[in-house]
């Protein structure tokens, strides 16, 4: 081995090769952004356009489908998902994965300028990459009225955008800052349509008017010695517009202020926010790609404070933070830290029990922080981030690079045990098992490698723990070769191990000899040993699931109340009674007590709610205090709640969405119904949301024109739709800037309070008669959507189903095939379709990648040792303690499940699965050792039964010791509870139970495997060395 004489000639080298990694380790963990978990990059654009006082039909119509025929041919697009609410539009494009999201940007925004024309007073689209991002938000924050304060919360919105919102989007690795809850201003023009009548004013002229008069700039004139700029002020201010004259009756002027009120005013309320009993604006904050939460947190915390202190202060109002994710993020790292101190002094300790010496303790335990920095480097320049997931690879780790450490240095001091020295043993210590060590290093890392490739969701979320536990396994190799026997060479001169357990493995290898001692007991082991395994993993597999839902102690949940509730409506008979009945467990006087909560009702969206407890484990008893006394009573409304998943978005919680599409939305309604139904007695203790609704019970007063009627007065339907704006929200006549910030103009008539009264409004029309509404128009009453779904340009109605947390994502989407799928085909209109989409599409896709990945690192790992081996046979020997490996990963999930059972379970998620793969990694090592070992032998002249029991004795000791090192290592990721330990304690089951299990029986099977036909080769008359 060249590495290890050069570390050999040369133990300063080596020292200073240490000191080094420490140094560059130490800064790389220092510059690793740290996060919840992994980035997830999700080809995603989502653009939002907002087009006030419009109904969702109206929206679709003028915003929604000419955005999407635009769009619809954008090269890898996959699916195209558009929402028409109450005054705003949301178009989500899904891209292949893989596409170069600069260039579909740019695509998108092209595309876009093809629009041919949009409402006058719509809104510019905003367009946003990575889709729906409230998984990323990392904090909110409440601002409320001080005390004496009685100005109303919601006027502050223009002040919070101006001081609050700026002030935090500049702060460095902030992307985006949204609030919710206030109300912006406007110029409102209220006339009385009485009056206007009266003296026969057309006030569809108004519009005209109004716009006419602007500030004009006439270019410079020289007057004198200096150029003069000549402008006109054409502009009225709000204070002065009273006195524009509409029109001059008998030589006097008929003006503006005559018939309206001009005033700066707060527009109608739409939506409502309390925060643990009061109103009050909420601002989020959301953080760029890549960056390190804390520091940004920090920032925004200083500049919040600088603000509560100065300017928030002045007007009168506070500012709480009701959520920061960096305090969940903080015990979760913190724990898994704590975890992988824990687990690397259970390693050690289970070395010290095996060699019963200090020094060669501390040399295999050296290799721990040697290659745990190693991996901070490679992190650091692969750009990943120090996450739950990553810091879990380095605990897994710790077990795994201790493997070529105790090899390399148990051969070591084997060769002191027959009489070499020094440098002598150590050369030949690491030469004996060079191949053994580069082969099971190679599987391990090929076996990642399908990993680290993969570009879906899953690839991303795995790809740290892949890259973490590759570059410690391929560290451990380098020390193992060159630190490990300069330090045994130099540290422990003259040493040998004193073996205190011989005679163990001088037992329990005569037994393993014994019980394969002939063909009818090698036939019945072999038969046992993989056809019973292969039994119990079919019989005992568990249902896969997607993700973990995370134990955050946050809860949100969502009511859907009648349709057309007006947003007073909402606040009296809603927000404020849910405020009085979580009132007593704010102030403690009812348990649990809730540290926090919001409440919030918006148009189009409904009722929202939220909070969270002083104690963490209390919140599954707030929940269900939520949902059976909080969130009932209500008539026609109904909701639920649950913990806020720490995966969010559309495919990262427990959500399972049907869409039933069709090209009429009302023939959908039947088969929304059936499958609602049909769910609710398949699946009865799940939460199921129908999207939009499922019936058209939005109240509307429709306005039908009588054209003919229209047309003898003199006007079009375009100037008896200025009118009938006029009538609700407003008509928009422009805009008008003060200066520092521009606010809509509209024109709107004094409240009416019912259809007949609407009717008999009178209008001025432009031949100078006096005409009602309802002369005009037929008025009536009906319904229509609240929401209007659309995917790939077809009208969708979506069930939301969230399965119970006790059941699998994928249990949970088989029943729904089997007993609901039926009833929903049976009621669909003639081309309409069902698809399952969110988490349903993206447990199947990972299903499909990570079987993908599975054979695919079977067939490597096959070739790779085929390879090292030289043999086809004895690397089928090495794979075929799989099954047994997936039979004890399965049993020990199934036993932490049951264990689990009261507080939800352990289901096999994908970051479980995961953990099997690893298990691959480190049992195949073991078989490598030993068979290695005994073809080794057999070519030195050993007969076959001598080969393997020389194998067995000699290997048995650094296979249980590496065995037990990874097992101790990791079960305090598996047996303790903390924040974040239900990430990765399924993974962590998976390999503790496969390594025990498999180990075991490994130590059976091989030695029955290589001993075949041993009785036609005769043995020969030589002791097996001990080497």
């Amino acid at each position: 081995m060249t590495l290890t004489k050069l570390a050999l000639s040369n133990p300063v080298a080596v020292v200073v090769a240490g000191i080094l990694i420490a140094i560059f380790g130490i800064l790389s963990l220092s510059r690793l952004p740290i996060q919840m978990t992994p980035e997830i990059s999700r080809p995603e654009i989502t653009i939002r356009t907002g087009w006030r006082a419009s109904a969702p039909n109206e929206i679709e119509s003028e915003i929604v489908e000419p955005q999407e025929d635009v769009l619809r041919s954008i090269p890898s697009l996959l699916k195209m998902q558009s929402t028409a609410n109450y005054g705003s539009s949301y178009v989500n494009l899904q891209f292949a994965i893989g596409t170069d999201m600069n260039r579909a940007l740019i695509e998108v925004m092209n595309r876009l300028n093809q629009v041919p024309r949009y409402p006058v007073d719509a809104d510019e689209p905003i367009i946003s990459v990575g889709g729906e991002n409230w998984e990323k938000i990392i904090g909110w924050w409440a601002i409320q009225p001080a005390s004496g304060n009685t100005r109303p919360i919601q006027s502050y919105q223009d002040f919070i955008d101006d001081t609050v919102i700026t002030r935090l989007e500049r702060v460095p690795g902030v992307a985006q800052v949204g609030s919710f809850g206030g109300r912006k201003h406007e110029v409102r023009i209220t006339f009385d349509p009485y009056k206007a009548a009266n003296i026969g004013l057309d006030l569809t002229g108004i519009s005209a008017e109004l716009g006419s008069n602007s500030d004009v700039s006439a270019g410079q004139n020289e007057v004198g010695r200096r150029d003069y700029t000549l402008r006109f002020s054409g502009k009225y201010d709000v204070s002065a517009l009273g006195d524009l004259v509409l029109e001059w009756r008998v030589g006097k002027p008929i003006r503006l202020r005559d018939i309206a009120r001009i005033e700066m005013v707060m527009v109608d309320p739409t939506d409502v926010l309390h925060e643990n009993g009061g109103p009050s604006i909420a601002i989020n904050l959301m953080p760029e790609s890549g960056v390190n939460v804390y520091e940004v947190m920090g920032a925004a915390k200083e500049v919040i404070e600088d603000l509560a202190a100065n300017e928030l202060h002045r007007a009168g109002l506070l500012i709480n933070q009701n959520s920061d994710e960096t305090e969940y993020i903080t015990s979760s790292v913190g724990m898994v830290r704590n975890n992988l101190l824990l687990g690397i002094s259970f390693a050690v300790a289970v070395l010290w029990w095996f060699l019963r010496k200090f020094r060669a303790t501390m040399i295999v335990a050296l290799s721990i922080p040697l290659c745990l920095l190693i991996a901070f480097i490679v992190l650091d320049f692969s750009g990943r981030t120090l996450n739950i997931i990553s810091l879990a690879g380095l605990a897994f780790a710790t077990g795994m690079v201790l493997d070529a450490a105790i090899v390399v240095l148990e051969n070591i001091f084997r060769q002191r045990e027959a009489g070499l020295e020094g440098e002598q043993a150590s050369m030949r210590g690491v030469e004996q098992v060079w191949g053994a060590l580069l082969a099971s290093t190679a599987t391990t890392v090929a076996i990642f490698l399908p990993v680290i490739f993969l570009e879906n969701e899953a690839g991303q979320l795995f790809g740290d723990l892949a890259i973490t536990i590759s570059a410690a396994v391929v560290a451990s190799l380098l020390v193992a070769v060159t630190v490990l026997p300069t330090a045994a060479a130099n540290w422990v001169k003259g040493e040998a191990i004193d073996d205190h357990h011989r005679s163990w493995w001088h037992w329990i290898t005569s037994h393993i000899m014994s019980w394969t001692n002939s063909p009818q007991r090698r036939w019945t082991w072999i038969s046992i040993l993989t056809i019973t395994p292969a039994i119990l993993v079919m019989l005992l597999i568990p249902a896969a699931d997607y993700l973990p839902e995370g134990k955050k102690n946050f809860i949100m949940g969502f009511m859907v109340p009648p349709p057309g509730q007006a947003t007073t409506t909402a606040t009296e008979e809603l927000v404020d009674v849910i405020d009085q009945r979580l009132l007593p467990y704010m102030t403690g006087e009812k348990q649990p007590q809730l540290e926090m909560y919001f409440l919030g009702s918006s148009k189009g969206w409904g009722t929202f709610l939220g909070g969270s407890t002083v104690n963490d484990g209390d919140v599954d008893e707030m929940i269900r205090i939520f949902n059976g006394e909080i969130m009932t009573g209500f008539p026609d409304t109904f909701g639920f709640a649950g913990r806020d998943p720490i995966f969010g978005g559309s495919r990262g919680g427990r959500k399972i969405e049907i869409d039933l599409s069709a090209d009429s939305f009302a023939s959908l309604l039947e088969a929304g119904r059936a499958g609602f139904f049909a769910t609710m007695q398949a699946l009865p203790e799940a939460n199921i949301l129908p999207v939009p609704g499922l019936e058209l019970a939005e109240p509307e007063i429709r306005l039908i024109p009588d054209d003919r009627k229209i047309a003898e007065v003199g006007w079009n339907r375009s100037r008896m739709a200025t009118i009938v704006r006029a009538m609700g929200d407003g008509a928009f006549l422009g805009e008008y800037f003060d200066g520092s910030r521009r606010y809509n103009v509209v024109m709107r008539a004094e409240t009416w309070y019912s259809p007949e009264e609407l009717a008999a409004i009178p209008v001025a029309t432009a031949n100078g008669e006096i005409q009602t509404i309802g002369e005009l128009t037929r008025v009536t009453r009906t319904a229509g959507p609240s929401k209007i779904r659309r995917i790939d340009r077809k009208r969708t109605l979506t069930l939301e189903v969230t399965p119970p947390p006790t059941m699998a994502m994928e249990e949970a989407l088989a029943i729904i095939k089997e007993q609901v799928a039926p009833e929903i085909l049976a009621s669909m209109p003639e081309g309409g379709s069902v698809k399952y989409r969110g988490t349903a599409e993206a447990v199947v896709e990972s299903l499909t990648s990570k079987t993908g990945s599975f054979i695919l690192a079977v067939v490597i790992l096959y070739l790779l040792i085929s390879a090292i081996f030289r043999s086809l046979r004895d690397s089928l020997l090495v794979l075929m303690t799989i099954t047994m490996v997936t039979v004890g990963g399965i049993i020990a999930l199934r036993l932490i499940d049951l264990a689990l059972f009261a507080s939800g379970g352990q289901q096999m998620d994908l970051l479980t699965m995961i953990g099997f793969v690893i298990l691959l990694g480190l049992v195949v090592n073991n078989a490598i050792l030993l068979v290695y070992r005994a073809r080794d032998a057999e070519r030195e002249g050993m007969s076959r039964r001598d080969a393997v029991e020389s194998a067995v004795r000699l290997r048995l000791r650094p296979i249980l010791m590496s065995t037990m090192t990874s097992i101790f290592g990791m079960m305090p990721l598996m047996l303790m509870p903390g924040a974040g330990t239900e990430l990765y304690r399924g993974m962590a089951s998976v390999i503790v139970g496969g390594m025990l299990v498999s180990t075991l029986f490994t130590l059976i099977l091989l030695p029955s495997l290589l001993r075949m036909k041993e009785e036609l080769k005769p043995a020969a008359n030589l002791v097996p060395e001990a080497v």
